[in-house]
């Protein structure tokens, strides 16, 4: 590899990287039109669990603006441990561990995911866009606020359905 393709190539990972990051804060702080803009245009795969499958981004920024864009609805997604693989000048894959931190306030809940992404990426015009994304849950905490002190509800992997219900929050 030549100076300028490893040039290249590292420009490349860390565009990747501030992509997902900039869909992080855009997922924190409620921002519908910015999540769109990190995914490609035309069809794509995510897969995101109880939250749903999308072929589109507006599937995903509909849902999105019904479940997260509330004020009751306080959210923290904390990406990790990056490995950016790329395949070539307009592809590439990458996993990134995420620990999410929710607190419903209306439903006095406060639940913290672990678990991994494993995205596609592909560069349209110039820019690094998500393709492809399933995230999957290897860990769950739960916790009952409604008495003043935190009680656990669940500890573990993936919670059941009736205590870890996403469509709940936007009831």
């Amino acid at each position: 590899m030549t100076l300028e393709q490893r040039i290249e190539r590292l420009e490349a990972i860390e565009a990747i990287k501030q992509l997902k990051a900039r869909y992080f804060h855009a997922c924190d702080t409620k921002q519908p039109d910015r999540v769109r803009d990190c995914f490609a245009e035309g069809d794509i795969n995510l897969v995101y669990g109880r939250i749903g499958s999308f072929g589109h981004r507006d599937e995903l920024v509909a849902v999105f603006r019904k479940l997260a864009c509330h004020e009751h609805i306080v959210e923290m997604h904390h990406g990790q441990n990056p490995q950016v693989r790329i395949i070539d000048v307009n592809t590439a894959e990458a996993t990134f561990g995420l620990f999410y931190h929710l607190i419903d306030t209306r439903q006095q809940t406060v639940t913290q995911l672990g678990g991994f992404y494993e995205d596609g990426f592909t560069r349209e015009n110039g820019e690094w866009k998500i393709c492809s994304s399933h995230y999957e849950v290897v860990s769950t905490q739960i916790f009952d606020l409604t008495e003043g002190l935190a009680k656990p509800v669940f500890a573990g992997g993936v919670a059941p359905v009736e205590l870890d219900d996403p469509g709940k929050q936007a009831e």
